[in-house]
């Protein structure tokens, strides 16, 4: 047991500083594809959409293989090195199709490290504490991503008024993947796994509850772009580029915080709750953006966009693990990630167009509409299972 903790910490490490490079980039990519490319906000939406629908795919092939050969490590690791390889390149990017295909490459090392991480903490936590186990892993994360943004802001302000302060940026990127790819090699360890008959013998079967979840998952998914958009939003109403950093700095500050405290919630009373939580969270805080008229009006929601990652992201993960058996975990989390990660090519979609043309706030006032009908049917799933049985 206490090896499968150890586990569970040195994963959330690899998610550390993955974090670390994840958000040295996210907030400025947007900003070089618009300022510096040229790029326009439809297009954006379709690039970082198909990027994650892309990814998805992978997800789904890693999440079948770990099934099928019992191995975790390699995929993870082929998924960092990936990403390490295609985030520096966008800094020698010119045109929008080879943007497209090397954040397309990103999106395959996302898709191929993912789901074997969250199987490989599934398997190294039990139902009892499953929910703090991805609640440590997400805060570790998101510890990163408190990092990542502040090393930026001091990156940005150091090559402040240089012409290739962003190709700087992306190239530095590269150096915490680095750091992953030898932490998995030396402290993560695979889980072997004692399975019942029951399990083995239903190999062609995931729980009917489980289908019904995602698919009141994909049904908020509609109303969830990508998170560029907050950053344009920012943009938008007067957030400066070198403050920009700073406000994705408290929203991971916000997120890594709540992450285990919510993440132990959700053990006490219910995964469902705690959602439920998240997604009304997730609500108030799109409707903030979409009212918002001053810069702070932007640091407020984005520390209120930070509860709905930390009550929702890990736990929902969480939840897959509690209704799906351990031979089927990697199947169903490659599928959940899949499905998540596909709609978001329609989500972002129609975010940019409702942003080119309807207005800025638009995407946000169609996200926080989503969510509300989303978690109605949501209330109802949870009433229902309470008195039935999904096998």
């Amino acid at each position: 047991m206490h090896l499968k903790k150890n586990n569970v910490f040195f994963i959330g490490l690899l998610s550390f500083f993955g974090g670390i490079s994840q958000d040295i980039f996210v907030p400025i990519l947007p900003l070089y594809l618009s300022n510096v490319l040229g790029l326009d906000k439809a297009f954006i939406g379709i690039t970082e959409g198909l990027v994650t629908s892309g990814a998805s795919l992978f997800k789904f092939v890693s999440g079948f293989l770990i099934d099928r050969f019992g191995k975790k490590k390699p995929f993870i690791f082929l998924g960092y090195f990936l990403s390490m390889v295609a985030r520096p390149l966008l800094a020698f990017a010119s045109l929008g199709w080879i943007v497209l295909f090397l954040r397309f490459l990103d999106g395959v090392g996302k898709g191929m490290k993912d789901s074997p991480k969250d199987a490989l903490i599934a398997d190294s936590s039990d139902s009892a504490n499953r929910g703090k186990s991805f609640g440590i892993a997400r805060m570790l994360d998101t510890f990163g991503s408190v990092a990542g943004p502040l090393i930026l802001f001091g990156l940005l302000y150091l090559w402040r008024g240089h012409p290739l302060q962003y190709h700087f940026v992306l190239i530095a990127t590269a150096i915490p993947l680095l750091a992953t790819l030898i932490l998995l090699q030396t402290k993560v360890k695979e889980v072997a796994l004692e399975h019942t008959t029951a399990e083995v013998s239903e190999q062609s079967r995931l729980p009917k509850k489980f289908y019904i979840l995602l698919g009141i998952m994909l049904l908020f998914g509609i109303g969830n772009s990508s998170d560029a958009f907050l950053i344009l939003r920012a943009q938008n109403v007067g957030v400066t580029i070198l403050a920009i950093p700073l406000v994705f700095a408290l929203f991971n500050a916000v997120y890594a915080s709540a992450s285990v405290p919510l993440g132990s919630l959700s053990d006490r009373i219910g995964r469902e709750k705690v959602i439920l939580i998240g997604w009304a969270a997730y609500a108030i805080a799109y409707l903030g953006f979409g009212l918002a008229s001053a810069s702070y009006h932007i640091w407020l929601f984005f520390a209120f966009y930070g509860l709905y990652y930390a009550t929702t992201y890990g736990v929902a993960k969480a939840f897959v693990a509690d209704i799906v058996p351990s031979t089927h975990r990697g199947r169903a989390f490659g599928i959940y990630n899949t499905a998540i990660g596909l709609v978001s090519l329609p989500a972002s979609f129609i975010a940019g167009l409702l942003w080119d043309h309807v207005n800025p706030a638009a995407p946000f006032f169609f996200g926080a509409a989503i969510a509300c009908i989303a978690a109605v049917f949501f209330l109802i799933f949870t009433l229902v299972t309470r008195k039935s049985s999904y096998v």
